[in-house]
C-alpha cells in the first residue's frame, strides 16, 4: 500500500539566517596520509564529545574541531579500494569512496558514520570509539534492506542524514535520484530500533526498518528539495536542513537552488528558506547540522557545507532560527 507524503507547510516565520561561515583547515596535514590540508566536503556534523566531528563524503578522514578556536584535526580512515583517501573526478578514483554522509553518537560514546548506499563501494558503516579506534563494516545487509523498502528508497536510494530520536536511529532518504521504471524519486523518513541497531554493529541481526513516511519538502524553479541531514531538538523534535540541487542522479553533483530549514513533529513537518544575513535566499549548500543552544536571538545551530569544488575548503558557520515562529503539532 501506497502511503501519501506528509506535505511539509511553509512557514516563513522561522526565519532561518546563516551567519558568518570560516573555511575549516587543518591544523597540520600529512601527506603520507594522502589529505588534503582542508576539508573538501562537509557532508554531515555531531558534536562528540567536547569536539565537533565533521564527515567527509570524499575524503576518508574525519576532522575534529575544536569549536573554541575552530581548529580541525584529521582522523584518517581506511584508504580505498586504490590505496588513495581522497577521491574525485580529476584523480579518475570517485567510484572507490565510502560516499560518508550521516553519523550518530551512540550512548556508549562511539560514533557511527554511514555510507550514502547509492552505490556498492558506498554500502559501509564506520564505527569508531573514544579512542579512535577505527572498524568498517561491510554492510549490504543493511542497505539491501533499505533499498528493496521503495517507499523509504523510491528510485534511488540515497542516505544522507540520521539522527538518534528517542529509542530509534532515524534514517532520511535524499530524493534527488532519476527516475527508474514506475518508481519516482522519494524523500523520506525511516527508523530501527536503537539498541537492536547498535546490537547489528556488533553482529547481530538486522533490525527491520520502521515507522516509514514520505515528506514532501517542496520545490523551487521546478527542483525538488531533499534531506541533507537532521538533528534533535532538547524538546525531542526533530530539525533538518534540505536542499534543491539541479543534479541527473544521486552520482552526479549539480546547481545548488535554494536551502531549507524544517521541522518534524509527529506528522506535521514545517519548512522555511534559508537566508544569508543580507535577508536573500542562500545558495550555500548546506549538508551537516547540529544544536548548539537557545540563545534571545532564537535557536542555534552549527553548520556546515559542501562546496562541490575539491580547492575550496568546506565552511562552518552558525544557524539561527526564530524559535517563536516555529508552531508546535498541539496548536495545529
Amino acid at each position: 500500500m501506497t502511503v501519501a507524503p506528509i506535505r511539509a507547510r511553509l512557514t516563513p516565520s522561522m526565519k532561518p539566517t546563516l551567519g558568518a561561515v570560516r573555511p575549516m583547515t587543518f591544523v597540520a596535514a600529512d601527506a603520507a596520509w594522502d589529505l588534503p590540508g582542508h576539508v573538501r566536503a562537509g557532508s554531515a556534523v555531531r558534536r562528540w564529545g567536547e569536539r565537533f566531528v565533521v564527515v567527509q563524503d570524499d575524503v576518508h578522514a574525519l576532522a575534529l574541531v575544536d569549536p573554541r578556536t575552530g581548529q580541525c584535526t584529521a582522523v584518517p580512515l581506511p584508504r580505498g579500494a586504490d590505496g588513495r583517501r581522497t577521491f574525485g573526478e580529476s584523480t579518475g578514483n570517485k567510484g572507490f569512496k565510502m560516499d560518508l554522509e550521516a553519523c550518530v553518537v551512540l550512548g556508549d560514546g562511539r560514533l557511527v558514520v554511514l555510507g550514502s548506499g547509492s552505490k556498492g563501494p558506498r554500502e559501509r558503516v564506520v564505527v569508531v570509539t573514544p579512542e579512535l579506534e577505527v572498524r568498517v563494516i561491510e554492510a549490504g545487509e543493511l542497505y539491501g534492506m533499505l533499498r528493496r523498502e521503495v517507499g523509504f528508497a523510491g528510485s534511488e536510494l540515497n542516505l544522507e542524514g540520521a539522527a538518534v530520536v528517542g529509542g530509534a536511529v532515524r534514517f532520511f532518504q535524499r530524493g534527488n535520484g532519476a527516475p527508474r521504471g514506475e518508481l519516482q524519486p522519494v524523500d523520506a523518513t525511516g527508523e530501527l530500533e536503537l539498541g537492536a541497531f547498535a546490537r547489528w554493529l556488533d553482529g547481530g541481526p538486522l533490525p527491520p526498518l520502521e515507522r516509514v513516511r514520505p515528506v514532501d519538502l517542496g520545490e523551487t524553479a521546478g527542483v525538488r528539495f531533499g534531506f541533507t541531514d537532521a538533528t534533535v531538538l532538547p524538546d525531542g523534535r526533530v530539525a533538518f536542513v534540505a536542499g534543491a540541487e539541479d543534479s541527473p542522479d544521486t552520482y552526479r553533483d549539480g546547481a545548488i537552488l535554494g536551502g531549507r530549514f524544517g521541522v518534524m513533529d509527529g506528522e506535521a513537518v514545517w519548512v522555511a528558506d534559508i537566508l544569508d544575513v543580507d535577508g536573500t535566499p542562500s545558495r550555500v549548500k548546506l549538508e551537516g547540522i547540529d544544536w548548539i543552544e537557545e540563545t534571545p536571538e532564537g535557536w542555534s545551530f552549527m553548520v556546515v557545507a559542501d562546496m562541490d569544488t575539491p580547492e575550496v575548503p568546506a565552511l562552518m558557520g552558525t544557524l539561527t532560527v526564530c524559535a517563536a515562529g516555529v508552531p508546535s503539532a498541539a496548536a495545529t
